[in-house]
């Protein structure tokens, strides 16, 4: 059995879910409009450059979850999904899923965004593996604090071989997998996966891909996942 892991955030969604609930935040009128803007573009423009401080990002990113009850919290997120998340699925990301399926390949997202937000983002698409970074709680509210390690870059790794060691092998070298990802910032799992896949990757990773002989796919263009440089279809 292979084991196929997919980064989430501009890779199986055509946008990022983290940078979009801020957005959403700040359509609500949550949070202070201006200064929740600009901080969150800020993050953002960061984690592009790969130069995101991740402890910083996260005690911004959290903050709204431990300022909320969680019925409001759970209201607020399911408006988040019809209104942001519905309209950047992706009709090719639904096909390489199912392909994996069909193949009896394990399924499992791994992404930095934290769980509250990616949890029901994973069950629409079917994935029931999801390893995020995930926000601490105590006596049914959120702290604002992470709990573990942040699933951001080399923690990917490590979030993912203890994942593993639950599982059996606790090694990612031991194990048939293949991973997908948008961003430079997931080199660290890239480099560790049995099969690594850029899709519609940055410019750095990009370059990269190119240079290891990694496949470069979109996602972005119809219902099936295709290469980039010559829109010929696609197969896991």
């Amino acid at each position: 059995m292979q084991l196929a892991i997919f980064d989430l955030d501009n890779t199986l969604l055509g946008g990022d879910s983290d940078d979009l609930w801020g957005e959403f935040l700040v359509a609500q009128g949550v949070v202070d409009r201006d200064w929740y803007a600009a901080e969150n573009r800020r993050h953002y423009e960061a984690y592009e450059a790969g130069t995101l401080d991740i402890q910083a990002f996260l005690d911004f990113a959290l903050k709204p979850l431990a300022d909320n009850n969680l019925q409001d919290l759970l209201r607020w997120r399911e408006q988040f999904m019809q209104e942001y998340i519905e309209p950047i699925l992706l009709p090719a990301a639904d096909t390489l899923l199912a392909a994996h399926r069909a193949a009896g390949d394990q399924l499992l997202i791994i992404t930095a965004t934290n769980s509250f937000i990616t949890a029901p983002i994973a069950e629409r698409l079917g994935v029931d593996q999801l390893l995020a970074t995930e926000p601490e709680q105590h006596n049914g509210r959120y702290t604002g604090r992470v709990s573990g390690t942040p699933c951001f870059q080399a923690g990917k790794v490590t979030r993912l071989q203890h994942w593993l060691a639950q599982q059996g092998p606790a090694d990612t070298a031991g194990v048939d997998s293949i991973f997908y990802s948008d961003s430079h910032n997931d080199l660290p799992l890239l480099r560790q996966a049995r099969r690594a896949v850029a899709v519609d990757p940055d410019p750095v990773l990009t370059e990269e891909a190119s240079h290891q002989g990694w496949p470069i796919i979109t996602l972005r263009d119809g219902n099936q996942p295709r290469h980039r440089d010559n829109g010929e279809p696609w197969h896991p």
